[in-house]
């Protein structure tokens, strides 16, 4: 039986959560999106957590509560999925690419300094295999030149930074529930933030912009029936019964963090011999791992990729860089623009890492590895 790069893991609660939910009165946003959403806020530190169909709307819709628009520069790293640059692109922003940390993938604040300018509105950090951004350096360095600091956490739910819960540092945060990620809610995502005019704006984006408050309403006096749209948005909602799951596997967060972290240290230990560039956590960040991102000798990452799915271990490689996308390429980006990412990229092999993971199918991994590299 193959083992995959990484799955969800779902229990009797929480099928009993999802159907007590499909037995209720509500099936799309209701009381379970409501419940799901003061969770989430809980989890990371913020005053409020919104709830979206998935990460990229989650992206997309926090984008858009940071006004990002024509003119706009939007600052973020090429190692990351292509939704980070392309929900920003879609509302009219020029993305700039900085290069990352050679020893975590992370945006290289120096990098990411050195590209700011004052047209910059957004700078977007991924926590890249879930290991924090440096938050506090970014964010000093967004706010000098007046710009936002967006965490796109889709990878570290449930990690912190110097003791600080990822969802309470950034302006604004995103977080994503794809059946591969921390938890799940099937497809879904969540905006925080503890900036009420991000939350309105974010909260108002993901249900077509509608205006239901009468002292807000150009014309309140229309009917108790009315609703306005003054800016346009999209209907990212999440329904009843898939937030019903998320706050099932909410539940369960520190269970995933432990057996994640003790997959990761085990690979770490067992790997250690190969020579090969392994994955590393500053002592000042508490990773909730997404990814155990592999660092093998470029010229032969195709063959050892190729032959470890072979043997039914399903590895996955995270990411191309973003502007080797042919969408980018169009629009004038170039290969070279950050040679660090594109080293990183050319090296990398993500092993399988999810918290159902079982010690036998680890060994297995493991010594599939072994065989490979020998």
């Amino acid at each position: 039986m193959s083992i995959p790069y990484g799955r969800q893991w779902i229990d009797d609660a929480d099928v009993s959560a999802v159907v007590d939910a499909l037995r209720s009165e509500w099936l799309t946003t209701g009381p379970a999106v409501a419940t799901f959403e003061q969770s989430i806020a809980a989890e990371a530190g913020a005053d409020a957590a919104i709830a979206v169909s998935s990460g990229t709307a989650a992206l997309h819709a926090a984008y858009a509560a940071a006004r990002v628009g024509e003119g706009d520069v939007v600052l973020t790293t090429p190692l990351t999925f292509v939704a980070t640059a392309a929900t920003a692109a879609q509302l009219g922003a020029r993305i700039e690419f900085a290069d990352v940390d050679p020893a975590t993938g992370n945006l290289d604040p120096a990098a990411a300094e050195a590209a700011m300018t004052d047209r910059t509105r957004v700078v977007a950090a991924v926590d890249y295999a879930g290991h924090p951004v440096e938050l506090d350096e970014l964010r000093s360095i967004a706010h000098a030149r007046g710009a936002l600091l967006l965490e796109d956490a889709a990878h570290s739910i449930g990690s912190t930074y110097r003791g600080a819960a990822v969802g309470s540092i950034a302006d604004i945060t995103t977080f994503s529930f794809f059946p591969t990620k921390n938890l799940t809610t099937a497809e879904g995502g969540a905006v925080v933030t503890s900036d009420a005019r991000l939350a309105d704006g974010a909260r108002a984006y993901r249900t077509h912009g509608l205006v239901r408050d009468p002292e807000r309403q150009r014309m309140p006096d229309e009917g108790p029936w009315h609703q306005e749209v003054h800016e346009f948005g999209l209907n990212y909602r999440l329904p009843d019964v898939l937030a019903a799951l998320g706050t099932s596997q909410l539940s369960r967060l520190a269970m995933f963090k432990q057996r994640r972290t003790r997959i990761f240290e085990r690979y770490s230990d067992e790997l250690a011999d190969l020579g090969l560039t392994l994955p590393v956590k500053h002592a000042h960040v508490d990773p909730m791992w997404h990814l155990y991102p592999l660092r093998v000798p470029a010229a032969d990452r195709r063959r050892i990729f190729e032959e470890l799915r072979a043997r039914g271990i399903l590895v996955q490689v995270n990411y191309i860089p973003v502007y080797w996308h042919p969408v980018f390429e169009d629009l004038g980006y170039r290969r070279g623009l950050c040679p660090v990412a594109e080293q990183y990229y050319r090296e990398e092999i993500s092993l399988p890492m999810y918290a159902a993971l079982t010690d036998d199918d680890q060994s297995r991994v493991i010594d599939a590895v072994r065989e490979v590299l020998a």
